[in-house]
């Protein structure tokens, strides 16, 4: 996320006494990197652990928390796109399976299988108006469903690009009797399902910072082979760039000196670079006013979604997505997570003066995109425990319509031409990109970089592990073993797959911390303890009460937060991040309001 606007949560808690947060610290005591790459969506993060895998001294700023803006708004998918095989973009959808298929094996303890069903309706609908939308990518006159021709020839394709290395089963098609033995609440004139397989991601803000972690170990790594500069990947959260001048290091005589500002503290300071790498998504262009030159690259959609406690509707999708086209012509779902159901997702132009919020359109549109496939199952909105709404960094669009709307990446350059003299620093805009593809276009943005620096790659990322990925059991007897494995005295079975659910085989550590002194669960839900709370607060970079509950756990996710649990987690973050009274009520209330603004969820608590 870029400089300040509509869309950044609500001003945080008033500045608050005590030691400088680390991450600053580290900032400020050595206020110069090779490269700096500002954003911490999971592109910007990708991007910053693939650099400090080649040994660049790198550092990284975000503005609010990680996985904070679209990274974190996503429909928690890691899919091929099918449907961009309609906008043409086959690069992109082969770029995408392999990626789904990299990711299942290099993040299994995030990245899951996902069954996935299409309700189809006719049998050749569609057939004469696909040509026009893949050449005009528009939509004339009234939608034309996509039927089981379509989607046959869609899935094939789709299929021939895992050809190699694929890690999912083959599509399949039921006729409508057997779809319907198969999903009995599905509407009575579905003709045919289709049948096939990506991912998903159920902690999409873990991952990321799974991925952080990995470049801040490299960084130590290289600090630990006797590099003088010291660890040489460095990030905080809750940093933004205020402004950039064409000063360079006064050491070197090259990059330029941008302005950061300590969100928590209000505090300001320079800090040098020699490139500098934007990815701060749907921000792009607003960060690049910041640095004193305008763009116009970026026409960004809103996505939202809503999150539901409603048995019946996770009954009916019998484990798998539900993935269809409303009558609008646009690609929705009904997800099942856990047991919670996610439904989504709108395509609307964004206006960036505007906070990004689910609205009561947008809400009404779902309930009648689950009529449209399950329409006897009542949905009512006391049933939605948690909404969510992000901007998508999409490609400035003009008069094309949002859902044909490339979702291909491409980078930006300005500054000093390569092989000159010129002393400002290269400025690299990411504009586009995807939450399956952050590997490999990581990969793309770290290369330029190289060649901007001049270093060459000295370690390929498509087979490395991810974090808790590493050694993380092949299958459900590998994981009953580890479970048993690792329970111990005071930490049950449910404990155990909690920990393992949220830290992959990192849990060890965690719990080599829990088990280092007294610990207890915490009264209001049995899904944290104290210890891992205090683990949190000194290893993951918390800044606020609502990190813990939005990214740290899925707690406010499946709308498990309760006053409570607001005034119990504030009461065990006080004493590590240093609030007084004042600062502990300010963070109960500062949670309260950013749940209830951008995610519909009411907690009446009083500070206790």
């Amino acid at each position: 996320m870029g400089p300040k606007d509509a869309n950044n949560p609500l001003v945080a808690p008033a500045a608050k006494p005590g030691a400088e947060r680390s991450s600053v610290h580290h900032l400020r005591r050595r206020p110069h990197a090779k490269v700096l790459v500002v954003g911490g969506g999971i592109n910007g993060v990708g991007t910053f652990r693939d650099l400090a895998l080649q040994g660049v001294d790198v550092a990284l700023v975000e503005r609010g928390d990680y996985c904070q803006g679209a990274s974190g708004a996503s429909s928690h998918m890691i899919h091929g796109g099918i449907r961009y095989l309609e906008n043409g973009e086959f690069r992109l959808v082969r770029e995408s399976v392999v990626e789904r298929n990299r990711l299942l094996r290099i993040a299994p303890h995030y990245v899951k299988p996902l069954q996935t069903t299409i309700p189809i309706f006719s049998t050749f609908s569609g057939v004469l108006s696909a040509p026009l939308r893949f050449l005009a990518h528009k939509q004339h006159g009234k939608p034309k469903e996509r039927g089981a021709f379509l989607i046959k020839l869609g899935l094939s394709l789709y299929d021939s690009f895992s050809r190699d290395g694929g890690t999912v089963p083959r599509h399949h098609f039921r006729s409508g009797e057997r779809a319907r033995a198969e999903l009995p609440s599905l509407r009575s004139d579905v003709k045919y399902t289709a049948t096939y397989f990506d991912a998903s991601v159920h902690n999409p803000e873990r991952l990321t910072l799974d991925v952080l972690q990995d470049g801040e170990k490299a960084g130590h790594a290289a600090a630990g082979e006797g590099n003088a500069q010291g660890n040489t990947a460095r990030a905080s959260n809750y940093v933004s760039l205020q402004s950039m001048t064409g000063q360079p290091n006064p050491g070197t005589g090259r990059g330029s000196t941008v302005r950061l500002r300590d969100e928590l503290t209000g505090e300001e300071f320079d800090f040098t670079a020699d490139v500098i790498v934007n990815t701060t998504g749907a921000w792009v262009d607003l960060t690049n006013e910041a640095m004193g030159a305008a763009s116009t690259f970026m026409g960004g959609t809103k996505g939202s979604h809503i999150v539901l406690d409603n048995p019946e509707l996770l009954a009916a999708c019998r484990g798998r997505e539900i993935f269809f086209e409303h009558t609008d012509g646009r690609i929705v779902l009904i997800y099942p997570m856990g047991d919670r159901v996610l439904v989504g997702t709108t395509d609307v132009d964004a206006d960036m003066a505007e906070a990004a919020v689910c609205t009561d359109e947008e809400i009404a549109y779902f309930f009648d995109l689950i009529n449209h496939v399950f329409p006897d199952i009542a949905v009512t909105r006391e049933q939605i425990v948690y909404t969510f709404s992000g901007v998508r960094p999409l490609p400035r669009h003009d008069a094309t319509q949002p859902g044909f709307v490339s979702r291909d990446y491409r980078i930006e350059r300005r500054g000093p031409a390569k092989g000159t003299e010129g002393t400002g620093a290269v400025v690299l805009s990411l504009v586009g990109g995807k939450w399956t593809t952050f590997r490999a276009l990581a990969e793309h943005l770290a290369n330029d970089v190289l060649a901007e620096i001049g270093m060459e790659r000295k370690v390929s990322t498509a087979q490395l592990p991810i974090g808790g990925g590493a050694g993380f059991p092949a299958d459900e007897a590998g994981v009953q073993k580890w479970i048993k494995a690792h329970m111990g005295a005071g930490r049950d079975a449910d404990r155990t797959v909690g920990l393992l659910t949220r830290y992959g085989t990192r849990a060890e550590a965690v719990m080599e911390y829990l088990d280092g002194a007294r610990d207890r669960l915490l009264h209001s839900t049995r899904e944290l303890s104290v210890r891992e709370l205090e683990f949190m607060a000194a290893n993951e970079q918390v800044g606020h009460l609502v990190d813990v509950l939005i990214r740290r756990t899925s707690l406010a996710f499946r709308g498990l937060v309760t006053g409570e649990l607001l005034n119990e987690v504030a009461d065990v973050l006080s004493g590590p991040l240093g609030w007084d009274a004042a600062a502990r009520a300010a963070e109960i209330t500062h949670a309260q309001e950013v749940l209830q603004r951008f995610h519909r969820v009411e907690i009446h608590s009083l500070v206790t």
